[in-house]
């Protein structure tokens, strides 16, 4: 007598599954990437780990680039989101500002759900020394800039190919937050709170050192020269 077929899982359930193994592949291999290298890490370590097969890594990367960057991806979506929802009348850079700033929160919390911070602070400094990650980084940087300078032009009615003032800024936004991740993966404080007082602290700092004579007697006490 054949054996009644097993019932199949709500949706909601078998959305929850497929979530909890992305996660575990996603945290069995940024253990392995900061304790033994990108480099030297095999898929069938990663998966080995994890106890599910190869198959199943590939149903949900295409490689170890992609898996390596997971959490970065949901980082710069969550951002990109939080840009495209500021309120039209704010200025660009005010736009930029409060949308990196009030995001913190949201970005923080889908970190956690994905991996512990610690090891989000370490993978972000295995991505800055290993010249393999540092170019895809440094790629994803670009690629992100000119999605958001898109979206700046669009909030503006501006043409970004004839006006070059959303990249401009975009560029000088995006180097303080490399600045301020830097920063961020060299200290000892791999909470969401600090990377924010970093960032917030350097955005504090861009108007005044694209503005100001950095001479001034006000701000560093030295004379300036004469003539």
């Amino acid at each position: 007598m054949p054996h009644p077929a097993e019932p199949t899982p709500p949706a909601g359930l078998r959305e929850l599954k497929k979530q909890r193994t992305r996660n575990a592949l996603v945290r069995s291999a940024l253990e392995l990437f900061t304790t033994q290298g990108y480099d030297r890490t095999t898929v069938d370590e990663i998966t080995d780990a994890v106890e599910v097969s190869q198959r199943t890594f590939f149903r949900y990367f295409a490689n170890k680039e992609e898996v390596a960057f997971a959490v970065q991806d949901v980082v710069e979506e969550l951002f990109h989101a939080a840009v495209c929802e500021r309120p039209a009348e704010e200025p660009p850079m005010t736009a930029l500002r409060h949308a990196v700033l009030h995001a913190w929160d949201a970005i923080g919390q889908a970190i956690e759900e994905a991996v512990p911070p610690e090891l989000h602070m370490r993978m972000y400094q295995v991505i800055e020394s290993t010249p393999t990650l540092l170019a895809v980084h440094l790629r994803r940087s670009a690629e992100q800039e000119e999605r958001l300078a898109q979206e700046i032009a669009r909030r503006e009615g501006l043409d970004v190919d004839s006006d070059p003032r959303p990249r401009v800024l975009v560029a000088a936004f995006g180097g303080v937050m490399r600045v301020s991740g830097r920063l961020w993966g060299a200290g000892q404080d791999c909470s969401s709170d600090a990377i924010r007082e970093i960032t917030e602290s350097y955005l504090d700092h861009l108007g005044p050192a694209l503005s100001e004579d950095w001479r001034d007697t006000g701000r560093t006490g030295r004379e300036r020269p004469e003539g």
